[in-house]
């Protein structure tokens, strides 16, 4: 670990630093058993393991009071704008499902489900897949208190991916980054994995291994795609695995769409040849630091997302993509002006602060508004209910 990365960082607590050790004991267990770990198996790990990690502990990890703040934390503007892009697509399949994969505080299931009911399509089900039980509980306990109870009863909790053919609308923001990522480098030429062992005082580093087939396969691709090798030395992240996850949760939706929203770039610009350690970063209270051993547990760990390869891995489910464009743009497209203006009128001047506040956030390109972005994809809708606006902003000629 560098001290000057993390120096800057709030102190933890001593019931922080006790939760992060037991990981920490966990993961040199494993590593003392079976030797190092696959980077992403270490990050994986830090953020799912039961009881231990990140997003399967008790502490809070969204809002003020967490680590960072994602856009449906911000207020009601960005599911409104969502819903009003995907609700004609819901209303024209009839009868259809809404999915959310992992439902963060239940702040945009509330939101959407409210909306929805404004607009007069209310989904069949409002399903969310979420992997963490103490998040499920703090959604449930959440959506209970805060909607009627017909809206409420329409939410169910999900411990896989519907294995039964469905209609709808499947929903992600900010899930792709989470996955655990794998980590390569380039060395004479050759592919390495990045991996974690322990060093002689029971500290976690990196050590490199020559790559097995399915990741050095992964990295030439891209290499052809991009038309060029990676230098030695040129150290980054590869998803391998991403085509299989969009197949796990979302074959089985014959009809309808696909939203996500997160935050990366398409290829050529993910891997800039100056970009040489890739884009991995860890969260702690707001605070984002480049640290991936530090304080296991504790971290928000995530990498950005290649959209590029996202788009190739919804083709290969079988998904068109439909529209691909900046956060800003969608939301904009989505009719961000007149979601604001409505919601401007009915408030106090502290509401009207905050809306203010919040459009700022999801839209300002040093913001939200150019680093996230947004790519609908589609299979089985003979005709797509999408915003005129939203089809002429698409940006997948850059993919």
């Amino acid at each position: 670990m560098n001290p000057s990365k993390t120096s800057r960082l709030p102190e933890p607590s001593a019931d922080e630093l006790a939760h992060s050790e037991r990981l920490l004991q966990h993961l040199r267990e494993h590593i003392a058993a079976r030797g190092p770990m696959p980077f992403s198996q270490y990050m994986e790990r830090c953020l799912y393991a039961p009881g231990l990690g990140y997003y399967s502990a008790g502490k809070t990890k969204f809002g003020e009071a967490g680590d960072f703040v994602t856009a449906p934390e911000l207020g009601e503007l960005f599911p409104r704008c969502v819903v009003h892009v995907l609700q004609p697509t819901m209303a024209m399949l009839g009868d259809a499902d809404f999915l959310e994969l992992g439902g963060g505080s239940g702040a945009f299931a509330e939101a959407a489900l409210r909306a929805f009911a404004d607009s007069g399509v209310l989904p069949r089900r409002y399903r969310i897949l979420e992997p963490s039980a103490d998040l499920r509980e703090r959604q449930r306990e959440r959506l209970a208190a805060a909607l009627p109870a017909e809206m409420a009863g329409r939410v169910e909790w999900l411990d896989r991916p519907p294995e039964e053919n469905w209609r709808g609308v499947l929903f992600a923001n900010e899930v792709i980054d989470a996955l655990p990522t794998t980590r390569f480098v380039m060395r004479d030429g050759e592919v390495y994995e990045e991996h974690v062992a322990l060093d002689g005082e029971g500290r976690l580093w990196r050590v490199d291994r020559p790559a097995d087939v399915l990741v050095s396969g992964a990295v030439r691709h891209v290499e052809r795609d991009l038309g060029r090798e990676f230098e030695d030395g040129y150290r980054s992240e590869v998803l391998p695995q991403l085509p299989y996850w969009i197949q796990a949760i979302a074959g089985s939706l014959e009809a309808g769409l696909m939203l996500f929203v997160d935050y990366g770039y398409v290829r050529r610009e993910f891997y800039l040849p100056e970009r040489q350690d890739g884009t991995l970063m860890a969260h702690y209270r707001h605070r984002a630091h480049s640290d991936p051993f530090y304080l296991p547990g504790l971290n928000d760990l995530t990498a950005s997302v290649d959209f590029t390869a996202l788009a190739e891995a919804g083709n290969s489910a079988g998904f068109s993509v439909a529209s691909y464009l900046s956060q800003a743009q969608f939301l904009i497209a989505a009719g961000l002006q007149e979601v604001f203006e409505h919601a401007y009128e009915q408030g106090d001047e502290v509401t009207r602060l905050r809306l203010a506040q919040q459009v700022r956030k999801l839209t300002l390109p040093d913001q939200m508004g150019e680093r996230f972005q947004a790519m609908l994809f589609a299979r089985g809708i003979p005709a797509l209910p999408l915003p005129a606006e939203l089809l002429a902003a698409d940006q997948a000629g850059r993919l």
